[in-house]
């Protein structure tokens, strides 16, 4: 009889361990579907989004800081709008003033200046930006990219990044890095109602090089370039007319 109720015990001790493992996820997801993260912040299931933007990772916080303010979401794919011919606001530009300027190295029958090598080793930047606005310190950035591959930014003050929002006639700072030396073939495709293209050869140096771009026209505009048949990432600059101070424009649509 003693050893029955031990072994009775020793039983209901199993069931409510069990009990209490299908009530909280090993993984970390709780009874209600959410999940704690590492630092404290609650989970979301649905979109995996953090309720709090603190965390001690400076390149997940730099991410999470990016999306609490998106990009800009124009409506390039509808049809019958023509919200690429109307002027826009400072505050459609604010965000990206540091990437572009109002002078820059003339480019006569080209897409962007001949391109000249670009020491990084005194310029390297706090913070590179996707396209889709995720962000990353530089440092995290270069110590997991390959460095055989074509890069293609927009030089900022303290930033680059793949995706400007700029006025019409500005002038931006490309940086691309190539793992050999050669010709290079640069391509622009310039979409408003219709689209049309630019193609020219420079020839670059390798490593890093640096080129002016002119934002001449209204309209998106992507580029990249291709050394040794490897073609590199595309930057995307979205350029607008300039409305005057205190004009009522239209409304920017961010992602939401």
């Amino acid at each position: 009889m003693k050893y029955s109720k031990i072994l009775m015990c020793m039983t209901a001790l199993v069931c409510l361990a069990f009990q209490a493992c299908a009530q909280e996820d090993p993984l970390g997801e709780s009874a209600s579907g959410s999940s704690m993260g590492s630092s404290g912040d609650w989970i979301s299931p649905n979109m995996g989004q953090v309720s709090s933007r603190t965390n001690s990772d400076p390149g997940l916080a730099g991410m999470l800081q990016w999306l609490d303010t998106p990009v800009p979401n124009f409506p390039w794919y509808t049809t019958g709008g023509s919200f690429y011919s109307q002027a826009y606001s400072d505050v459609t530009f604010s965000p990206f003033t540091e990437y572009y300027t109002t002078t820059g190295t003339s480019v006569v029958g080209g897409i962007i200046s001949n391109p000249t090598s670009f020491d990084i080793t005194n310029k390297t930047p706090s913070r590179v930006y996707y396209g889709a606005g995720v962000g990353l310190p530089y440092t995290q950035y270069a110590s997991t990219v390959p460095s055989k591959t074509n890069d293609l930014w927009i030089q900022g003050a303290t930033n680059w990044t793949q995706y400007v929002v700029s006025p019409v006639g500005t002038w931006l700072q490309l940086i691309a890095y190539a793992p050999v030396e050669g010709p290079a073939g640069f391509y622009e495709m310039i979409q408003t109602d219709t689209t049309s293209s630019k193609y020219n050869t420079y020839q670059f140096n390798q490593g890093y090089n640096t080129m002016n771009f002119n934002a001449d026209q209204v309209g998106r505009h992507m580029l990249y370039f291709v050394v040794n048949n490897q073609p590199s990432n595309v930057v995307v600059v979205d350029v607008f007319a300039k409305a005057p101070a205190g004009s009522t424009t239209p409304i920017v649509h961010t992602i939401s």
